[in-house]
């Protein structure tokens, strides 16, 4: 397996994960500096690079300048990663999205219709509105104004290199529960 870069922005937030080419480009162009290297080094005739395994960038780049994108991810992190049904937390690969008004009913795909759910609740509720279902919302959805810089990066940590452990905050104490 080829191995992958843990990217940070400049505030050490988990930013994304780039391939090792990527990552030695930014460290060549000044962009970012490696705060955990691999073993294995890259050359060309004039310079060798460590292969980066968590990079942190220089400069802070500015996100959302039109709006906060609509996409499930950004859906879960509106939402805190919590069911609106039945008000837990779960992983990523546990929640999907509802439709708060069915789209068989005419219901839009927007931030202002659609609400994390975990697999359950959303069976349960099927194309009836909440009220149909009996099933109370723990929070309105809403269009976000911003999102928090340092989303969270969707990855099955029991992969992620120990390298990166450290660098992903409060995904470490997750490692730590399921071990």
């Amino acid at each position: 397996m080829e191995p992958r870069t843990l990217i940070l922005s400049s505030s050490m937030q988990p930013q994304s994960i780039a391939t090792w080419q990527q990552s030695v480009v930014l460290l060549w162009q000044g962009k970012g500096e490696a705060l955990e290297s691999y073993e294995a080094t890259v050359s060309s005739p004039s310079i060798t690079f460590q292969i980066p395994a968590v990079l942190r960038l220089h400069k802070a780049f500015s996100t959302h300048k039109s709006g906060v994108k609509f996409s499930r991810i950004n859906v879960y992190t509106r939402d805190g990663f919590r069911c609106c049904y039945d008000g837990k937390r779960y992983a990523a690969q546990d929640l999907t999205y509802d439709h708060v008004i069915a789209r068989s009913r005419g219901g839009k795909t927007t931030f202002a219709n659609v609400v994390s759910a975990c697999k359950p609740c959303n069976s349960r509720k099927g194309s009836r509105t909440p009220a149909e279902a009996g099933m109370r919302m723990h929070f309105k959805p809403h269009t976000p104004k911003t999102l928090p810089l340092g989303q969270p990066l969707l990855l099955s940590l029991d992969r992620a290199p120990d390298l990166w452990l450290p660098y992903l905050g409060l995904m470490q104490a997750e490692v730590a529960r399921r071990a």
